[in-house]
């Protein structure tokens, strides 16, 4: 028996009820955020949309297709990271103790402060606060663990709270599809479907030792998310949380090439250490250290991201920004930080299709061959 009490806390169609704050105009309108064109992807989309079947990851020409009289918009990351960081604040000045799994969702855990707060009504007062001071929406679950926490507040969206005790939650998850639980994938759906498993009740009738022979250790995880068993804990959030890397010259340099070529494969580096930990990060700094020792740091808030193309773009912009002496460079650094978990959303640009492809081939070959196995030929003969 779980005598905790984690409450997962998650915003409706974040993008869009951001968007629909700065225009109320676009309430009850099908809104669809993402690249307008065809080539173009879904990052977003209101309920009402949703019920053409539009969703994310979903061309925008088959959501033009479905949906054509939805209102396509560009989207704001930045507003949205400024808009994430506002609940973050609200939540976090509120509770014990609060995990940012990703831009739009926290885990909150309440244990033991049952004796001090009715949690249900607490988690009911939290989301009114978040509401009243954001003008969001914003739903959750109360259970006894983050999967069956996560699962409850997919149930109860939009705009709702639901609190599964631990005697309701086998007949909570028996009748859900397979596809509700967290972190099952298509191909995995896929190959249990073909199987006859649709149900989370028939999932749980397996023997462990069949589902390690379908689908590894991961089968076993699975099959203990069925049952409702997740041991995992709330983890603490932490704005600092950061990566960073940095190289001294064996000599000397102010030959710019060459420090923007280093600039470039230390940022793909980082790039690929953020994917790899399912990580994203909101700021990102390069420091430079001159020949007379004197360092000089710049930083500066970035939609959060963990793309290749929007980090070097960054990096090279803030050096640009610090070099100004013009002397001889010792030493050049790059971090990134505010790290959250989380996927990459596919950036909101015409060309972001191809760079998030593009990322996840190059990641592909680096996990398999090794980090330095692939990178851009300007930094193939780089010499430091």
């Amino acid at each position: 028996m779980s005598d905790k009490h984690i409450i997962h806390m998650d915003q409706d169609s974040f993008f869009v009820s951001v968007e629909v704050r700065k225009d109320p105009a676009l309430i009850g309108k099908p809104v669809i955020i993402g690249g307008t064109s065809d080539r173009g992807v879904v990052a977003s989309c209101s309920y009402e949309a949703r019920k053409f079947g539009v969703h994310s990851a979903m061309s925008s020409r088959m959501a033009k297709m479905l949906c054509p009289h939805a209102i396509f918009i560009k989207g704001n990351m930045d507003a949205y990271s400024k808009a994430s960081q506002e609940i973050t604040e609200i939540l976090r000045s509120r509770v014990p103790l609060i995990e940012k799994a990703s831009i739009d969702e926290h885990y909150i855990d309440m244990t033991g402060m049952d004796r001090f707060h009715g949690t249900r009504q607490y988690a009911h007062e939290l989301r009114q606060t978040v509401i009243r001071e954001t003008g969001l929406p914003i739903s959750f679950g109360l259970s006894v663990n983050k999967t069956v926490s996560k699962m409850a507040t997919n149930e109860c969206k939009p705009n709702g709270e639901l609190d599964i005790r631990q005697h309701e939650v086998k007949g909570f998850l028996d009748p859900l599809s397979i596809r509700k639980i967290p972190g099952l994938g298509e191909k995995t759906f896929m190959k249990l479907s073909d199987m006859g498993i649709k149900k989370i009740f028939t999932l749980t009738q397996i023997h462990p030792d069949q589902m390690i022979s379908l689908l590894g250790k991961n089968g076993l995880a699975l099959l203990q998310k069925a049952k409702g068993i997740d041991q995992s804990q709330v983890i603490p959030y932490q704005e600092q949380k950061s990566i960073g890397t940095q190289c001294t010259f064996k000599a000397d340099t102010i030959d710019v090439e060459t420090i923007g070529n280093l600039i470039t494969s230390m940022v793909m580096d980082l790039g690929f250490e953020l994917r790899q930990k399912k990580k994203i990060a909101a700021c990102i700094t390069v420091t430079i250290r001159y020949s007379n020792f004197e360092d000089v740091t710049r930083q500066a808030t970035i939609p959060y991201t963990s793309m290749d193309g929007v980090l070097i773009r960054k990096a090279k912009e803030l050096f640009k920004q610090l070099y100004q002496k013009r002397m001889l460079i010792r030493l050049v650094g790059v971090r990134f930080s505010n790290l959250v978990n989380g996927f990459e959303q596919i950036d909101l640009y015409e060309n972001s299709q191809e760079q998030y492809n593009l990322c996840q081939a190059m990641d592909k070959i680096r996990r398999r061959f090794g980090e330095k196995s692939i990178m851009p030929a300007s930094v193939l003969n780089l010499k430091i």
